[in-house]
């Protein structure tokens, strides 16, 4: 028996030693799982008792978390906002890497102390001690509190909001799959209360607002039922930012009236109700032009033009040349109704985005009301406008109206809205720029609005707004939009939502937009503003059928036209709105072409690319030599861009010189303009003929459009080249191409890799290149398979002006001479491709290019021209003054910018 017992015991102890491992494995894992137990039901009760705190104070989002309505998600902010998930590690990231000013780079002393990253970022970017010191003051102004006011009464009769606390309507029972207020959802984590939470829901045009959990704070239009009311005890947890106060408690929440009623914008009317017929209106034409498309704005205004309107044309203050356009316009009429904006404080820099734009539409608003001339409403335009309607049609439609004002609303969430807008910044103005300096709270009390900021305004509504003694409101509402990105876009609005007006408010501002966002929204304005942007696509003849399909709508303006990407849906909807003039116009002399200036010897602002004048001016001369006349002085007047049927045909080079007679000692002076054309110096392989439709290296390339604005195609030694190519549908795909950009040494400067598929067959490549690159003739080899399939040759052009001005000896040294002998490229790259360079002989070139490098003066105009006759061709020359040269008179041709243009001839307008 104890034999038998020991032998027992022995099995037992072996059965341990033999699976102890397995044993401590097993208690191991049952630990972990009851630890893991336990972490996950505390978490559990801790989030039933917290529930989202995780929301930064102040956070704004569209939840996601289980109870909340359908449909409500999560905001997709801009790239320069960080999401609530990220927001407080960013925080703790901001305090523990404070950035602090780089007082040594600022000739003043700030009046205060800031480490905003914003703020210190504008300040040390801006170029200017007085933009830097602007960008200083207003940071500290708004640290401090005393940039914006915290509360502006709203002055709508129906709407004016709550005065001192909200109406209380008592505590109701709450239901997580279907929310008593389901408009809008924000967590105030320590500054809950009910003026808080009402004013949020106020200022997002909510009727009713309800604090919940103590954080929590609902919006909504539609009035709690009764039959979900509580006694007041059931809503028993303190505010999280006043223990005074009730805020709701597990679903059951305090719901308050904001002082609001829900918004209903007016009705257009579109027939009269009364027996006798409607007084004609008259309209005021305010038009903000910018840019060189002078002939562009003249078609505009003939095809608006009624001697009853009143046009008023502000030109961008930078922008010589269309400034002097429009004083010719100006000039033209007699009967004194086009003024062009002249004088001290009246002329702006209207960047894209920027607060000058409010100002320019507020102070031109003062001088059109000021003008004899009565009008009854004001309607904004822009070059890139054109109507869509007759003008019958559009004075019958705002006679029926008199009174109203037509503004378009955003159509989402305000406070998705704010976030997009980027009204919850602050952005300052200065050397022609928008800096955001940092976050800031919009005043409570009132409605924000905003959308297009393209308006049609009632006469009365005008006189308020641009009051030079405004109201309060007014006010405090300019206090605000001083500083704001895009203000048009939502002054208007915001003026209308809470004044005496808001019965007033159509949400139609007569527009069609071509918006195309995929195109237009590439952040192509960080140039001018802190932000990211978008902008409308142009209206191209195949959108004509969108424009035709507004004919029974209320929309009487479409924008974006321009006359040099396709003038054939301009000359179409003209011919439909007036189809009675559709044989003069068609006949008349320039109707399928379009001039276009690109620079002209009286601009002194904006200055001209370097390049382009350089070109224009080796141009001139040779256009001169080409006539093989004694010559001297030549002066270059005017360049301009040739379109012919919707096509850009070449440059015109306006330019005059002194002949010298050979019979007799006299000298007179001769103007000519002549036709060039640029040469493609583009050739394919026998395998790659007809693959590829276009290939063009050039600079300004415009992503939207998928074009360049570099008509001349100039570039310089600072300029950064870019690849645009297309390529047949019938390419086998998929198939690499490499891109070689080869100096005129010969050297690989870089390479550039395209994966051609079969819906990727158009695009453009920037090569990563010197910022000072060797002037001379380069070239670029596309190779597919190892094997050559396209070559072409593009010029960087020497400087024979810098700023303008004729370029002198010590600059010239400078600027011509980059070697390039650092380029990015390894020495495998080089070893790879060097079969194909050792192939194209560069000798020549490099011998030519060195025999140059230091030529200055006449010497210099004559190494350019070399180079500009390679890549440029001298078609026709005209006469431009009727002298005695034996040449065709500028004004029969048919290609000379001196030729009739009746679609933009004002002459006899008025």
């Amino acid at each position: 028996m104890v034999i038998a017992k020991n032998h027992s015991i022995s099995r037992s102890s072996s059965c341990l030693r033999k699976y102890r491992i397995l044993f401590v494995f097993g208690i191991t894992v049952l630990c972990v799982q009851i630890y893991l137990a336990h972490t996950f039901f505390g978490l559990e009760i801790r989030n039933r008792k917290f529930d989202r705190l995780s929301s930064e104070d102040d956070s704004s989002q569209l939840a996601e978390d289980e109870g909340l309505p359908k449909g409500l998600r999560q905001l997709k902010l801009p790239p320069d906002k960080n999401s609530n998930s990220n927001k407080i590690l960013q925080f703790q990231r901001n305090r523990t890497t404070r950035i602090k000013l780089d007082r040594k780079s600022l000739n003043f002393t700030p009046p205060c102390e800031f480490t905003g990253r914003e703020a210190v970022s504008a300040v040390t970017r801006a170029q200017s001690q007085v933009c830097k010191q602007r960008i200083v003051n207003v940071t500290c102004l708004n640290q401090q509190g005393l940039l914006y006011p915290e509360r502006i009464q709203s002055l709508c009769p129906h709407s004016p909001g709550f005065i001192d606390k909200p109406v209380s309507l008592g505590c109701f029972k709450d239901d997580k799959t279907l929310r008593i207020l389901s408009g809008y959802y924000n967590v105030f984590k320590g500054n809950n209360s009910p003026e808080r939470c009402a004013f949020l829901c106020l200022q997002s045009g909510y009727m009713y607002a309800g604090t919940e959990y103590s954080i929590e704070c609902f919006c909504g239009m539609e009035k709690p039922s009764q039959l979900k009311r509580l006694p007041d005890s059931s809503c028993n947890m303190k505010c999280s930012g006043n223990p005074k106060y009730s805020c709701g408690g597990y679903l059951t929440i305090n719901i308050f009236w904001t002082g609001i009623q829900k918004f209903k914008a007016q009705e257009a009317r579109n027939a009269s109700t009364e027996s006798e017929n409607e007084k004609s209106v008259r309209i005021a034409y305010l038009l903000t032009v910018n840019g060189r498309a002078s002939r562009q704005v003249r078609r505009l205004i003939n095809i608006l033009y009624h001697p009853s309107h009143l046009f008023y044309i502000h030109v961008d203050a930078r922008q010589d040349y269309l400034y002097r356009e429009m004083l010719e316009v100006e000039k033209s009429c007699k009967t004194n109704n086009i003024k062009v904006a002249r004088g001290e404080n009246l002329r702006h820099a209207s960047i894209w985005g920027g607060a000058s734009l409010l100002t320019t539409l507020l102070k031109s608003a003062q001088q059109m009301l000021a003008h004899h001339h009565h009008w009854d409403f004001l309607v904004n335009l822009s070059e890139s406008d054109f109507p869509i309607k007759n003008n019958a049609q559009l004075i019958q439609f705002l006679s029926l109206n008199k009174g109203m004002n037509f503004v378009k609303s955003h159509g989402r969430e305000v406070q998705r809205f704010i976030t997009k807008q980027g009204l919850d910044k602050t952005f300052v103005e200065c050397d022609t720029r928008m800096w955001r300096i940092g976050d800031r709270k919009l005043p409570d009390g009132i409605q924000i609005d905003g959308g297009s900021d393209w308006v049609a305004l009632s006469r009365e509504f005008v006189e308020y707004v641009a009051n030079s003694n405004p109201d309060a409101l007014v006010t405090d509402l300019l206090k605000v939009f001083k500083y704001t990105l895009l203000p048009a876009e939502s002054f208007f609005h915001t003026v209308l939502r809470n004044s005496r007006f808001c019965n007033t408010y159509v949400d139609n501002n007569l527009h069609v937009t071509n918006w195309k966002r995929k195109l237009g929204c590439k952040c192509q304005y960080k140039a001018v503003v802190d932000w990211c942007g978008c902008s409308p696509n142009d209206f191209k003849l195949e959108d004509f059928s969108r424009i035709r399909n507004t004919v029974d709508r209320n929309l009487f303006f479409a924008r974006k036209f321009e006359s040099i990407i396709d003038q054939r849906i301009i000359d179409r909807v003209e011919e439909w709105l007036y189809p009675e003039n559709l044989n003069k116009t068609i006949n008349a002399k320039g109707y399928d072409a379009y001039w276009q200036s690109l620079y002209h010897t009286a601009d002194l602002s904006p200055l001209t690319d370097d390049a382009l004048l350089t070109i224009s001016n080796s141009l001139a001369r040779l256009t001169f030599h080409k006539l093989n006349i004694n010559y001297k002085d030549v002066r270059l007047l005017e360049t301009t861009a040739y379109f012919k049927q919707n096509q850009f045909v070449g440059i015109l080079i306006l330019a005059e010189a002194t002949i010298q007679q050979q019979t007799v000692p006299q000298e007179y002076l001769e103007r000519v303009e002549s036709l060039i054309y640029l040469r493609h110096n583009f050739s394919t392989s026998r395998e790659w003929l007809g693959k590829i439709q276009s290939l063009s290296v050039n600079t300004d390339y415009d992503q939207k459009e998928k074009t360049f604005r570099n008509l001349m195609g100039s570039i310089g030694p600072y300029s950064y080249p870019i690849l645009s190519y297309e390529f047949d549908i019938g390419i086998t795909t998929p198939q690499n191409v490499s891109i070689l950009w080869v100096d005129p040494y010969g050297r690989l400067a870089y390479v550039n890799y395209i994966q051609l598929e079969e819906t990727a067959l158009t695009g453009y490549i920037r090569p990563q290149l010197n910022e000072h690159l060797v002037v001379g003739t380069w070239h670029l080899f596309l190779v597919a398979d190892s094997l050559l399939a396209a070559k072409m040759n593009f010029l960087v052009t020497p400087l024979g002006n810098w700023k303008n001005k004729k370029i002198d000896a010590e600059k010239a040294k400078e600027v011509n001479n980059a070697f390039g002998d650092n380029y990015h490229i390894s020495a495998e790259i080089n070893k790879k491709w060097s079969y194909l360079l050792n192939s194209v002989h560069f000798y020549k070139q490099s011998t030519y290019i060195k025999d140059n490098e230091n030529k200055i003066n006449s010497n210099l105009d004559q190494w350019i021209d070399k180079l500009v006759q390679e890549h440029y061709e001298i078609d026709k020359i005209c006469n431009a003054n009727n002298t005695k040269l034996k040449l065709q008179n500028c004004i029969n041709t048919y290609w000379s910018s001196l030729s009739p243009d009746s679609k933009a001839d004002i002459n006899n307008l008025c």
